[in-house]
């Protein structure tokens, strides 16, 4: 079962519509033949087979913020995004995205990437620096521009203010499962919505992962306090997501705002801009869970909460350490509460603190034990234990002092299908 728990924050409220939940944007998805179809009827036609491009587009144009892989190698839609980022100051329309290929490490890649944001402009009458583009899938392979000239115009035939799900499954790669999240929020008496969607489920580490993500709200922010808010943001929620320790080159989250549901716009330092942010993290950490829990092969989501921080950093920088523990994600996989394994991927973090306070806690929604105190371990009952850990999502808290500090970080469990998965991921 793939579906997260989500945790219910006072003054926000969860709805559907993903990235159609927020007033003015439509969105679209299709299977133009990137890939082999995979419809079982060689006959059926081809737009009746597994999406693999999507397209969402405002009623208006937007502030614009992405944030992107901290890889040095990176695909050529993140550096023709940037570009047309740079040259809109922040503005945006539509966005194009592929499935299937990276389009990276390609001589051609920067000129397909183009292409795709001049179809799209062309066919909704825009800007093609208006488009924000992307890619995901196998890295090194030619992207054929053909079927997507063909796709796109299907794509903006097909928008609907309904078409999220749509989008949804067109960015899906080794993905079991789509993932959208939007929730509805409240400021100075107006009523606004942000939603997103998602994709990723290997090739995942900090800092950014195989992950595709974009996000549409209909406030009225600037694309400079967008940034600020989404570089918060990401710190706390992408950026503290492993599930295999690998880096991709594709990474992208992107959000869009295009005023439409009125109000006074939200600027920095204002409590309303906190009101703002916080809704942005509901959603993205929603989305980092269901990333961590779709992981290739995974059958657990893994939560790693530490607190008594002296600092922000420190309590990130713990909890990645732990929950990136390839041989923590194997103990879980089994069910195996050996916490021995916590302390070690606590002891190798690159922070300061005082092993000698360290404090471990594994629960689950059948319980909770206590399997270490002031660095050492005490006696717990490993049958408790064993069924504390075989639920589909696990909490571990850590303490590590008395600091004021906390942070978490998502993951999963390493298990035999990550390797077939893996093994023949090309084919």
């Amino acid at each position: 079962m793939k579906e997260i728990t989500l945790i219910p924050f006072e003054g926000y409220k969860y709805i559907e519509g993903g990235v159609c939940a927020a007033k003015g944007f439509k969105a679209s998805g299709t299977y133009c033949g990137i890939k082999k179809s995979e419809a079982p009827d060689g006959n059926e036609s081809p737009f009746k087979a597994k999406n693999d491009i999507g397209m969402v587009v405002s009623d208006c144009i937007c502030s614009a913020a992405a944030v992107y892989t901290q890889n040095k190698v990176k695909g050529a839609p993140i550096t023709v995004t940037r570009k047309n980022l740079e040259a809109t100051g922040g503005k945006a329309r539509a966005i194009i995205v592929n499935s299937k290929n990276a389009n990276t490490c390609n001589a051609d890649g920067e000129q397909k990437a183009k292409k795709m944001c001049e179809l799209t402009a062309n066919a909704l009458g825009i800007r093609a620096e208006e488009v924000i583009v992307a890619s995901t899938g196998v890295i090194g392979q030619i992207l054929p521009i053909e079927p997507i000239e063909k796709a796109v115009p299907v794509l903006v035939k097909e928008l609907d203010y309904n078409g999220n799900e749509q989008a949804a499954t067109a960015i899906m790669t080794t993905d079991t499962v789509k993932k959208e999240i939007a929730v509805e929020f409240e400021i100075d008496g107006t009523r606004y919505h942000l939603g997103g969607m998602g994709k990723g489920s290997g090739m995942i580490h900090p800092n950014m992962a195989t992950t595709l993500n974009f996000y549409t709200t209909d406030c009225r922010i600037s694309a400079d306090a967008l940034q600020e808010a989404l570089s918060e943001v990401v710190k706390v929620t992408y950026n503290c997501l492993s599930v295999d320790g690998d880096q991709s080159t594709n990474d992208m989250v992107c959000v869009l705002a295009n005023g439409m549901a009125g109000g006074s716009e939200i600027v920095t330092g204002t409590k309303q801009f906190e009101i703002f942010k916080k809704a942005l993290y509901i959603a993205m950490m929603n989305i980092t869970k269901m990333l961590a829990k779709d992981g290739e092969g995974a059958t657990k989501l893994l939560e790693v909460k530490v607190s008594g921080a002296d600092s922000l950093a420190t309590a990130i920088t713990v909890a990645k350490s732990v929950v990136g523990s390839n041989l923590l994600k194997c103990a879980i996989f089994g069910a195996d509460a050996n916490w021995g394994r916590v302390l070690c991927a606590v002891g190798y973090a690159d922070a300061e603190f005082d092993i000698n306070k360290v404090d471990v806690k594994m629960s689950s929604k059948a319980g909770s034990i206590h399997v270490c105190e002031n660095g050492a371990g005490i006696e717990f009952s490993e049958d408790v234990a064993k069924k504390v850990l075989s639920e589909d999502e696990i909490t571990i808290d850590v303490s590590i002092g008395g600091g004021e500090f906390s942070a978490a970080a998502w993951g999963c469990d390493l298990t035999y299908d990550y390797v077939k998965i893996n093994g023949d991921y090309r084919s």
